[in-house]
């Protein structure tokens, strides 16, 4: 067994690959892009290597780090530093995904809010979800770290939707973090595919809640 991991809680990797390969197969994970993680103990988490591939992720694929950054850090993701600074500034943060669902990446490019129109949207993720705007991409992995925690912050959500880069979420389960990555690509999809079909769907649209 990998040596990094052979004293890590069972259940806590079976919950990280049992996702992974749902994920992948929805197209929210890709073989160059995403990533997941779940913190240990105050000051180590563990994630998936660089190299992994999500469809097939195995015991192998995941690394643990802590605050000592050595040769580990370096066969990690390239996410790791966002994840370890989601976890310093979250209490709440078990387990932490980043992912590139499609629709909601599209979507990204052209609105500056999410406003989701269909119910479970509407009654899960909130009314409006403002999308960050990273500006500048040559510099964005610099800054990615403290600006997705200091929009997190602002926001008061456990997710943010950063333009046409993806979505970070953390949260208590992998399993509600996966459900909700999909609640935001559907509100997503069905805002796109109302707007092809040229549908008038009111702003005020309510459903009671």
């Amino acid at each position: 067994m990998n040596i990094h991991i052979r004293d890590i809680n069972q259940e806590l990797m079976r919950q990280i690959l049992g996702v992974s390969a749902t994920m992948f197969a929805k197209g929210f994970l890709g073989i160059f892009y995403g990533s997941l993680s779940a913190r240990i103990s105050q000051d180590r988490f563990i994630i998936n290597k660089g190299e992994a591939i999500f469809d097939k992720l195995t015991l192998e694929s995941l690394i643990v780090l802590d605050k000592t950054h050595d040769y580990r850090w370096n066969e990690a993701s390239k996410d790791a530093h966002i994840h370890a600074n989601l976890y310093a500034n979250f209490s709440e943060a078990k387990f932490i995904s980043y992912a590139m669902p499609p629709y909601v990446t599209a979507f990204s490019l052209k609105n500056a809010t999410l406003e989701p129109k269909d119910y479970f949207g509407y009654e899960y993720l909130g009314q409006s979800i403002p999308i960050f705007d990273p500006k500048d991409f040559e510099t964005w992995y610099e800054r990615a770290d403290t600006d997705i925690v200091r929009h997190l912050k602002q926001s008061k959500q456990d997710f943010i939707i950063v333009r046409g880069y993806g979505v970070y979420v953390y949260g208590r389960d992998m399993g509600e973090i996966a459900k909700k990555i999909d609640l935001i690509e559907q509100s997503a999809k069905i805002l796109s595919l109302s707007q092809s079909l040229a549908l008038n769907l009111q702003d005020n649209t309510h459903y009671g809640i």
